[in-house]
């Protein structure tokens, strides 16, 4: 029974697993990032960070190097490590690399992953603030610190309120003058072209009316004309009728009318 025993041998033996861990970290060092199963990742975690905590500028030194190079066998590796990836991590305590499951691997159904170092992801990690200001809490003076600094607070707060405020109604302000003058400005402008279509009528009119003047002439002289002749015409028409009326009358109505005419009464002579 393996009661305590909480290495993972990954089912090779000792000198396979040496090798295939060596050849992992070197891979991550050079690359920042693998993918590799879950088993694996987790026992790489646990052979590298030492490692990288070896490489910090505070422990660069000879004897830190010739130990990374005993389990890493690679020069470049050592030289990565010692040279980026070291000024990278150096204010990092603890927590190098980052596992990010990926799901069932098709085929044997494993289950995958990626490891990464964390201070070369740029999307996903954070980086560590150094020089943050340490707070340190005590429970003398505690509440009126808290409170104090909570009223400033609410008294910045309602500054910018207020600020906001009155910047919201200057603008405001401004658009409404400015609203006023375009309105003000198209009312004189429809004022000015009312009068000066008022005047091009008028104008228009002046010049039409010389011009109806002979045309009012002509159409009286027309007119008298037209009556003249229609005048000349009733009497031509009257002494025809009257020549008609003679020639049919009879030598007895002849006589008659003869007589008639000399009974009539004479005129008056005029004093």
């Amino acid at each position: 029974m393996r009661h305590g025993k909480k290495i993972n041998h990954l089912g090779r033996t000792y000198t396979h697993r040496k090798a295939l861990l060596s050849n992992l970290a070197i891979a991550l060092i050079l690359n920042k990032r693998i993918e590799t199963t879950v088993a694996k990742a987790r026992e790489l975690r646990k052979f590298i960070e030492p490692l990288i905590t070896r490489s910090k500028p505070h422990n660069d030194n000879t004897h830190n190097r010739r130990m990374v190079f005993s389990y890493l066998q690679n020069k470049e590796a050592v030289k990565e490590l010692f040279g980026v990836v070291g000024e990278k991590i150096s204010e990092r305590p603890g927590g190098y690399t980052r596992i990010i499951k990926l799901g069932a691997r098709f085929g044997d159904n494993a289950e995958m992953c990626i490891i990464e170092l964390v201070d070369f992801n740029e999307i996903y990690g954070v980086k560590v603030d150094a020089s943050k200001a340490k707070t340190r809490r005590s429970r003398r003076g505690g509440k009126s610190t808290t409170t104090a600094s909570a009223s400033n607070e609410v008294i910045e707060d309602a500054t910018l309120i207020a600020t906001t405020a009155i910047a919201s109604e200057a603008v405001a302000s401004e658009e409404v003058e400015t609203n006023n003058e375009a309105i003000e400005d198209t009312a004189t402008s429809t004022v000015e072209n009312d009068s000066e279509t008022k005047v091009t009528e008028e104008s228009a009119t002046e010049a039409e009316s010389p011009a109806e003047a002979p045309v009012a002439e002509a159409t009286q002289e027309t007119s008298t004309d037209e009556d003249t002749q229609v005048v000349e015409e009733t009497a031509s028409v009257e002494t025809s009728t009257n020549e008609v009326a003679t020639e049919n009358e009879t030598p007895s109505e002849q006589a008659s009318s003869s007589e008639t005419s000399s009974t009539e009464i004479p005129e008056e002579p005029k004093a």
